[in-house]
């Protein structure tokens, strides 16, 4: 595992973005782990936050592209701190771009935030989670309604590594779907390897309870 994957993963349980207990996800799965990327809330947070996704982006995408795109509202500020991350470490200037929930109808009109997405093109879509694709579904009409442009691809901060809407991961239904590539900085199996009985600050935080239920959870939700 890259050594920015590990750093990443120290970086959630710090920001208590990654955190081991006991949830319900909005689908009413009860989980051992949640993602919450609402507790990034400084602008130090940001700027790291912005430097793992440009990693993440670069791995898989390169810099070849010409916009990224952000989903209102999470993604608007993973959109600006991605690109500003870009620019720093692989002097690519990305435009970034969001789309608003409201049509504005005065000064900066329409339906985007940020920079035009014109014919020709090309767009990596910037999300926190996904678990259902959803947001692709409202997304992608909004980018392609902007003109003749190709879609390259999604990139996630954490692959859950559970059933979308049917036995495959959310990511990988997703690809098939809509012929796109999709990425995460880090997947949960990342996180486990990580972090299973190996002290952080002074802490194991997956011991061998925690593992034997995150064990069960995927034995009930995995993805194939």
């Amino acid at each position: 595992m890259e050594d920015y994957k590990k750093e990443f993963i120290e970086f959630m349980i710090d920001c208590e973005v990654l955190k081991f207990g006991d949830f319900v996800t909005k689908s009413g799965r009860k989980t051992p782990f949640f993602v919450n990327t609402g507790f990034y809330r400084t602008g130090a947070q940001l700027r790291r936050l912005g430097q793992y996704y440009a990693q993440a982006i670069k791995d898989t995408f390169g810099t070849d592209f010409d916009v990224l795109f952000g989903p209102a509202y999470k993604g608007i500020p993973l959109t600006v701190a991605a690109t500003m991350s870009i620019s720093e470490l692989y002097d690519a200037d990305i435009r970034y771009c969001s789309n608003r929930k409201e049509v504005k109808d005065h000064g900066d009109k329409g339906i985007l935030l940020g920079s035009p997405i014109k014919d020709g093109d090309k767009v990596v879509i910037i999300e926190d989670v996904t678990t259902a694709g959803t947001s692709i579904e409202e997304t992608l009409p909004i980018i392609k309604a902007q003109g003749d442009v190709d879609v390259l691809g999604l990139v996630v901060s954490v692959d859950r590594m559970e059933r979308g809407k049917g036995t495959k991961s959310a990511l990988k239904e997703i690809e098939e779907k809509y012929g796109f590539k999709t990425t995460a900085i880090v997947t949960m199996a990342d996180v486990v390897e990580h972090l299973y009985n190996k002290p952080y600050k002074g802490k194991v935080i997956i011991d061998d309870t925690l593992k034997a239920a995150i064990d069960a959870y995927y034995e009930q939700y995995g993805a194939e």
